[in-house]
């Protein structure tokens, strides 16, 4: 089981690609919290508020998220980390029944 961490300028669009990856059924469910980011970018400090969109999936459907969301985010280069978990057991089979 992983965690995949997708960074978005607005809740809107984290919503939007949650709900995306959930009707294909590449990730059970996702949370979304706001987020302060630092970082680089054209030669400058970015200083910014986003919203990160955490997604509980399996492995396997890594790959397949990263097209997806590259095609519809409207970062140049979005932020897609994939993050390894563990899960109890229950929520471990639940999650499995909601993927492909």
């Amino acid at each position: 089981m992983i965690l995949v961490y997708i960074t978005n300028p607005t809740k809107e669009e984290a919503k939007k690609i949650a709900k995306h990856l959930i009707e294909k059924k590449l990730i059970a469910c996702a949370n979304i919290f706001p987020i302060s980011s630092l970082y680089n970018w054209d030669g400058k400090l970015a200083d910014e508020s986003e919203f990160v969109l955490l997604g509980k999936t399996k492995e396997e459907n890594y790959e397949r998220i990263v097209s997806e969301v590259e095609k519809i985010h409207s970062y140049d280069i979005p932020c897609i980390l994939k993050l390894p978990m563990e899960a109890n057991e229950n929520y471990k089979n639940w999650l499995e029944k909601e993927l492909l």
